[in-house]
């Protein structure tokens, strides 16, 4: 069951702040099971109670005993000329290392193996931190932003486009470590879903919410908790420095967005993958690559399409459009920019797939066989575009789209 929060002050209720639009409302008693929605902008501001920590555990538990048969267990195989070429997770960010390009096997690193396994690992420590006592602050102020950054649905994806690649040149079967990496991301994406973060500070670090009017409230963007700063201007809950808004929050987002812009160039310009067939050398860029998969699978060409090219320039042009509307004090099309805020917050994690493509098939086929696959130099510039794309984003502070609108209309209305 869901609920709105309304503005009038009802018995128990307790006075709230919107971490995205900053509105100061009274949020009525509300189940645990229930959820409450801003009055203004529609966010959600209470998420109604899901799986408990000891389930959680369990979940992390099994995909803890999941990962080394899902990442070192081949996932595909392919049988050319006789010869057998396994290719898994681990294989794939060693060739790219390998070839000399190390900071785009990170980046592949990172999304595919190290945030999946600092989650598990954080949902661990909270299990027996809590049991022992330990400062579980830190792990919870981590775990929101990390979910985005938890990229096993879509490197599953990947494993599809690659297996579409390849079979054009050579006998292809599943590997023994797809099952295990299958039952991984349905187990991560269950996880994720009912990781109530919002609960698990109510459990482990309770605080009395305001019950009269303060305008002296501010909401901490750590752990969503609406109260007044302590002595040392910190969220009370957290120990987040609580500030009325994101510190230089905009030069940051400008910044890794102009980046991302001188990033997108080249990498669209240059080679991101190159492919010898008996001796023959064939370049593709990124769009090259996508006509070439469309003779074979024009579905599958049309993800890695949304995924490579539209979404990276649509994050582009949006987010330039709510800056340049920020600095230009926009009083019109509010509720447009902030979905469209939302939608690219959501989708932006995708354009990580064109890197997972070309570590599975640089892993499937060597140097050293008639079939030879390498990275090209736009992989790198590519995968910085995604990562300041993310970034910029994330940096941006949505409350400062309500702040440049209200200040257009007092402009209007002198």
């Amino acid at each position: 069951m869901k609920i709105h929060a309304i503005s009038q002050v009802l018995p128990q209720a307790s006075y709230q702040r919107c971490h995205e639009c900053d509105t100061l409302f009274s949020l009525p008693a509300v189940k645990s099971s229930q959820s409450a929605y801003c009055p203004r902008c529609d966010a959600k501001v209470h998420h109604g109670r899901d799986w408990s920590l000891t389930r959680l555990a369990a979940m992390a538990i099994a995909m803890l005993l999941l990962m080394p048969v899902a990442f070192s267990e081949p996932l595909l195989r392919i049988y050319l000329l006789g010869t057998k070429i396994d290719a898994n997770v681990f294989q794939g960010i060693w060739q790219m290392t390998r070839q000399g390009d190390p900071i785009t096997g990170a980046m592949v690193l990172f999304c595919a193996v190290g945030a999946p396994t600092t989650l598990v690992a954080a949902l661990v420590y909270l299990y027996f931190g809590n049991i022992l006592g330990m400062n579980l602050r830190p792990v919870l102020l981590m775990l929101d932003k990390l979910k985005e950054w938890v990229m096993l649905d879509i490197y599953l994806v990947g494993i599809g486009v690659a297996s579409i690649k390849v079979k054009e040149y050579a006998f292809m079967q599943p590997g023994v470590g797809l099952v295990a990496f299958v039952a991984l991301v349905v187990l991560s994406l269950l996880t994720m879903i009912h990781l109530n973060v919002e609960q698990l500070w109510e459990r482990f670090y309770p605080q009395r919410p305001a019950r009269a009017f303060n305008a002296q409230l501010r909401v901490c963007l750590g752990c969503h908790f609406t109260g007044v700063p302590d002595a040392r201007g910190r969220c009370p809950r957290c120990h987040v420095p609580l500030r009325h808004r994101r510190r230089q929050s905009l030069q940051k987002s400008w910044a890794a967005l102009i980046a991302s812009l001188m990033f997108l160039l080249p990498a669209n310009l240059l080679p991101i993958s190159v492919i010898y067939v008996n001796g023959a050398r064939q370049e593709d860029t990124i769009l090259s690559g996508i006509i070439s998969l469309a003779s074979s699978n024009i579905a599958v060409a049309a993800v890695v399409f949304i995924a490579s090219i539209l979404v990276p320039f649509t994050k582009v042009i949006v987010l330039i459009t709510l800056l340049l509307s920020i600095h230009f004090k926009c009083e019109r099309g509010l509720r447009t920019r902030i979905l469209l805020l939302r939608f690219i917050t959501w989708i932006g994690r995708w354009s990580m797939l064109d890197l997972f493509v070309i570590a599975l098939t640089m892993s499937l086929v060597n140097r050293d066989q008639l079939l030879a696959f390498t990275m090209g130099p736009a992989a790198f510039y590519f995968g910085a575009a995604v990562i300041l794309t993310i970034l910029a984003v994330e940096w941006l502070d949505s409350r400062l789209l309500w702040d440049a609108h209200e200040s257009g209309n007092a402009r209007f209305t002198d």
